[in-house]
């Protein structure tokens, strides 16, 4: 079995920083994509970036430019460096990965989610 935990969220105002931090852990064999999505009150989930193992960061074109994601393959985890934040940033942040258990089975994995809220 194999969790994510999210963590590093927070209140924060406007034009400030935050740093989320994913961590997988488990029978884990590999992890391909990794990724973040947030949830603002009363909107659905939207995607936000995602990384693969060894390449780098695509983003929602909401974020580009403020956002950073990067990863640790060693630690199996995933981190969104957040610059330059708004309120409409505010909501639920999840993590999302692909992984490869050691038993081969493949699966889309979610974390909890970590509130980021952003005060203008």
């Amino acid at each position: 079995q194999v969790q994510l935990v999210e963590s590093g969220g927070g209140l924060v105002q406007a034009g400030g920083s935050l740093r989320l931090s994913c961590a997988a852990s488990g029978s884990i064999f590999s992890i391909d994509d990794m990724g973040w999505y947030r949830q603002a009150p009363g909107k659905q989930r939207e995607w936000v970036a995602t990384t693969r193992s060894g390449g780098s960061g695509n983003y929602a074109a909401s974020v580009k430019g403020r956002f950073t994601i990067s990863r640790d393959n060693a630690k199996n985890t995933v981190y969104l460096q957040m610059n330059s934040l708004k309120p409409e940033d505010t909501g639920v942040y999840y993590c999302n990965a692909d992984v490869t258990s050691t038993s081969r089975a493949s699966f889309n994995v979610w974390g909890q989610g970590t509130q980021v809220t952003v005060s203008s």
